[in-house]
């Protein structure tokens, strides 16, 4: 039976691919962008309904939930996620929505120095006081990682992954895998409201072996250069992020030599019925960007 979904942060990493697996199974998708551009463009064009609005803006946020399903909730790296959650909360418990899925992180927990970690935490605690049935997922790094620019460069100019990382391990997660499991969600409310789902890609990895996976793709060596922590904020600086976000960064490469972003599972075979992708395969989808000429 066709449904109505909204999908918000509906032009990022999981988002985009979360509307089209819903709409190429019959679903309706109200994606909420921040502004028209070529990407909200594009969702458009394969049958979406586009709403501008902002996360932060509570009527905008009850408008948005009016007529819906369930909802995917995503929000980047920001101070004010435990403000846009409570907003969220209150506009989904008033459309009646029968799930949110929350996209939280590996990281989160009352414990994390990370604030912004800690406020993932927090706000999957106010979605389960809201009483709106909730699924709450943490994957671990993204795949994707790799193609942000303070990562991606390196590999460009210098063959090179610099990040203060150490020897810890990880099993990279693509947002397209995620983006499946979360249409299977929303697809299915009462069989996952309540539960939390750590997620994981098929194989555990430390950065010098996703430096040599990323070598046999390429053809060129990769190398995994370890810097520390106060050489990461410095580079951090030169694009411009901030400090929140500088702060996040730094804190979860602790975490990631302390183990916390390590693990694997069979989740995505179990709710989806398709293995994840390994970094061998997104290398290799998204090999145009890696090139010395990109």
């Amino acid at each position: 039976m066709s449904k109505t979904y909204l999908v918000t942060g509906a032009t990022g990493k999981t988002g985009k691919h979360t509307t089209r697996i819903l709409l190429e199974k019959g679903h309706k998708v109200r994606a909420l962008v921040h502004r028209q551009d070529a990407r909200s463009e594009a969702l458009a064009a394969v049958g979406a309904e586009i709403v501008v609005g902002d996360l932060t803006d509570h009527d905008a946020v009850i408008g948005a939930l009016e007529g819906i399903n369930a909802a995917y909730l995503c929000y980047p790296i920001r101070h004010d996620l435990i403000d846009v959650t409570a907003y969220f909360a209150d506009a989904a418990q008033r459309a009646k929505v029968e799930l949110i899925v929350n996209m939280s992180q590996i990281s989160a927990r009352e414990v994390a120095k990370s604030h912004a970690a800690r406020n993932h935490w927090i706000s999957e605690r106010v979605l389960d006081w809201s009483g709106v049935p909730t699924a709450h997922i943490r994957p671990t790094f993204f795949s994707e990682w790799l193609t942000f620019p303070w990562v991606r460069n390196g590999i460009v100019k210098d063959d090179v992954i610099a990040l203060p990382y150490g020897e810890g391990r990880h099993a990279p997660v693509t947002g397209e895998d995620q983006a499946r499991l979360i249409a299977a969600l929303l697809e299915n409310p009462a069989q996952h409201a309540g539960k939390i789902y750590p997620l994981f890609g098929p194989v555990e990895l430390n950065e010098t072996e996703i430096a040599e996976k990323m070598s046999d793709v390429l053809g060129r060596r990769i190398s995994y250069r370890p810097v520390t922590s106060e050489a990461y904020k410095a580079h951090l600086k030169t694009f411009g992020l901030d400090d929140f976000l500088i702060q996040h960064f730094l804190c979860i490469a602790e975490d990631c030599q302390n183990g916390v972003f390590a693990g694997t599972n069979s989740l995505f075979e179990e709710i989806t019925g398709e293995p994840a992708m390994t970094v061998e395969a997104f290398v290799e989808q998204h090999r145009a960007i890696f090139e010395k000429s990109a």
